[in-house]
């Protein structure tokens, strides 16, 4: 498994609903291929993003943040991919 993690400018909830519905489709195609778990922004602060990957090629991974319009238009300050090593719950990979 792979963690994308996005730290979010200040006022991402004000500025993401023009792209929400790009940034969504991305993700939603991504899932049904089976390859995004999970993804969200955390709250309180709304400073940072998590996507969970179930896939081994980072590529999978670069293409969505290349495509991605809260990269393209700024409310991503940096991003990370990182490996995962997961031990117990229910969506480890089989």
């Amino acid at each position: 498994m792979l963690l994308l993690e996005y730290a979010l400018v200040v006022d991402y909830v004000e500025r993401r609903a023009p792209l929400r519905d790009e940034h969504l489709g991305l993700a939603r195609a991504a899932a049904d291929r089976g390859e995004l778990v999970l993804g969200g922004a955390l709250s309180e602060p709304a400073d940072r993003a998590l996507l969970v990957w179930d896939v081994e090629d980072r590529a999978v991974v670069e293409a969505f943040v290349e495509q991605d319009p809260y990269v393209r238009e700024g409310l991503v300050l940096e991003w990370s991919i990182r490996p995962w090593t997961t031990v117990v719950g229910s969506a480890l990979p089989q």
